[in-house]
């Protein structure tokens, strides 16, 4: 059954995941001039260059709460309902947030995409909600 408390908590999800994105590779920027001789002291200086740098850290750290509530919502809610619900809101939030922040939109398509995905979500809510209702009332109905 979907709660109120879980789509509230898939939406919460979606805003940590997807208004994190687009700050996350601007965090990212520089990495690509971190070069060591070889490979493991590579891998520790990319490390380290992210974890030291706070415009990576903080989306990074917000990021990972959402995963946290992620992963509270898929113990609580249905499997089907709790994916395609967040991925799809994380795409608009991802969409949304570099927009603003000035990033290429990519058009037409990317708003009739926007559209669509949001009709899916929509679908899913209301499928969710009216399973629910008819459990329900088939567990209310008197028996003849």
């Amino acid at each position: 059954m979907v709660t109120v408390v879980d789509l509230l908590s898939l939406l919460l999800v979606s805003v940590l995941w997807g208004c994190t994105n687009p700050f996350l590779r601007r965090g990212t920027e520089g990495i690509e001039n971190v070069t060591k001789t070889n490979k493991v002291a590579q891998l520790l200086a990319e490390v380290k260059f992210l974890f030291l740098n706070i415009k990576y850290l903080v989306p990074f750290l917000l990021n990972q709460s959402g995963s946290l509530v992620y992963y509270y919502t898929l113990s609580t809610t249905e499997l089907s309902f709790v994916v395609p619900v967040a991925n799809s809101l994380t795409f608009l939030c991802t969409l949304l947030t570099g927009k603003i922040l000035g990033e290429e939109f990519g058009g037409k398509r990317a708003v009739a995409g926007m559209f669509l995905t949001m009709a899916g979500v929509t679908l899913c809510v209301i499928s969710s909600i009216s399973d629910n209702d008819s459990d329900n009332q088939s567990l209310t109905r008197p028996v003849s």
